[in-house]
């Protein structure tokens, strides 16, 4: 079962408490809990794929982190952004990579 997220309430709580509550209880309390649905690991590549598709950069290191929680592994990861590196744009792979760097760096 996925863990209980708190991270729009602990950022975003005072400042726009409805977005906190989407965040937390909706989409990563019911969306993500889906499991039967879509593995944890499954969503993590999707999520992680969009954010680099968008150059949603901001978000990128806690979904890598998750990813990687997840089971999602450096060699993916990698094989990951050098795919859609082709698809996105050259300068979106190279930011994905060096955010990557920092999360896979064992």
């Amino acid at each position: 079962m996925a863990e209980k997220q708190t991270a729009g309430r602990d950022r975003l709580g005072k400042f726009a408490p409805k977005f906190a509550e989407l965040n937390d209880d909706v989409l990563f309390g019911e969306v993500w809990s889906r499991e039967k649905e879509l593995s944890p690991r499954d969503r993590s590549m999707i999520t992680v794929s969009a954010l680099i598709s968008g150059g949603n950069f901001e978000q990128l290191p806690a979904h890598l982190q998750k990813a990687k929680v997840n089971g999602v592994t450096k060699q993916e990861i990698s094989e990951i952004i050098t795919h859609l590196a082709f698809y996105t744009g050259w300068p979106k792979g190279w930011s994905a990579f060096n955010i990557a760097k920092e999360i896979y760096n064992d």
